[in-house]
């Protein structure tokens, strides 16, 4: 597995937290796939990630989440039927 040349920061995909990879290591697969720029690692080249190395069980999980925009997207906000109507609540 490649190394960083650089410390770089990534955000988690499953918990949304930022995680400081140093300079150095050698980043799990799932946080080195999200490392993009070249020149971050060692060799100016990215790494090569096979489908072996990815875990099966988060390609599952990514399909069965869905976004906070679209889940919201499907029915309109309360109150916004009154608004359209012109209903002051008088």
């Amino acid at each position: 597995m490649a190394r960083l040349a650089t410390d770089v920061h990534v955000k988690d995909p499953k918990t949304r937290l930022m995680v400081h990879l140093r300079a150095g290591e050698e980043p799990a697969p799932e946080y080195a796939e999200l490392v993009k720029n070249p020149d971050a690692w060692e060799g100016g080249k990215l790494p090569t990630t096979t489908k072996s190395q990815a875990d099966p069980s988060d390609e599952d999980d990514a399909q069965d989440d869905k976004p906070a925009a679209k889940r919201a997207a499907r029915k309109p906000a309360r109150g916004r039927n009154a608004a359209g109507e012109g209903a002051s609540g008088e």
